[in-house]
């Protein structure tokens, strides 16, 4: 009856483990252009979902607690606990450590006096949209990155990087602007993805016309915590 219950635990485990590893994130990959698009208000409606993602995650923490103390006690197969080990780290359910690249992207600060900007620039133009953070993302994985986090979040196959106006919203939190992105693997091979991006390079072109802000830096050792919220996938369909 152990075993059994062993094996109930921890298919699902490996089986969501596998899928995460596969699967690219389809909200990561496509974006929107937001550069020339016009920004609703949702501030109310941000902090309700904010406040509701919260109280789930709390729910979700417990749940997990449960299970992990219930799966500790039994005596599983010592081939399946080390597949789901090996598959934790890829899958997004382990912290990475290791040297990599950290990128910051910020808005245009408040013009100095007197100075000027040309005069085709909009509002939009002056902020950090959703497209830019998602090149950045595109860019570090197509680099070979062992692991993404953004903000303080670590990003895997299900996460999907939105904006609302200059306001991050990643798995149910809101982040204001500098947006941090911060990737583990090769460097010289991160920085030539990043150089070879298109969205990364139109966005240093509005950072020299704009005056929106770019940094990049080298990471001799940096620590990517593993995902702590849900994997499961809500909605799916087969690709045709």
């Amino acid at each position: 009856m152990i075993a059994r219950l062993g094996w109930r635990l921890a298919v699902p485990v490996v089986l969501a483990a596998s899928g995460v590893l596969f699967v690219t994130s389809a909200q990561t990959a496509h974006g929107t252009d937001l550069r020339t698009g016009g920004r609703t208000k949702l501030s109310d409606l941000v902090v309700e979902q904010e406040q509701r993602n919260a109280r789930l995650a709390a729910q979700v923490a417990r749940a997990r607690g449960s299970v992990d103390s219930l799966t500790a006690g039994l005596s599983l197969d010592p081939r399946l606990t080390h597949q789901v080990s090996a598959l934790s780290g890829p899958a997004g359910l382990a912290a990475v450590l290791g040297p990599g690249i950290r990128v910051s992207l910020d808005d245009a600060p408040p013009l100095a006096p007197g100075a000027q900007r040309p005069s085709w620039l909009t509002p939009d133009d002056l902020v950090v949209h959703q497209q830019d953070l998602q090149a950045v993302v595109n860019a570090l994985w197509h680099g070979g990155a062992e692991a993404i986090q953004v903000m303080d979040q670590r990003i895997v196959s299900t996460s999907a990087v939105r904006c609302v106006g200059n306001t991050l919203i990643l798995q149910g939190r809101v982040y204001s602007p500098p947006f941090v992105v911060t990737a583990i693997g090769d460097q010289r091979r991160l920085r030539a993805a990043l150089d070879h991006e298109p969205g990364v390079q139109l966005f240093k072109e509005f950072v020299r016309e704009a005056g929106l802000r770019w940094s990049d830096r080298d990471e001799h050792s940096v620590t990517v915590p593993a995902f702590d919220g849900a994997v499961d996938l809500m909605y799916a369909r087969p690709t045709s």
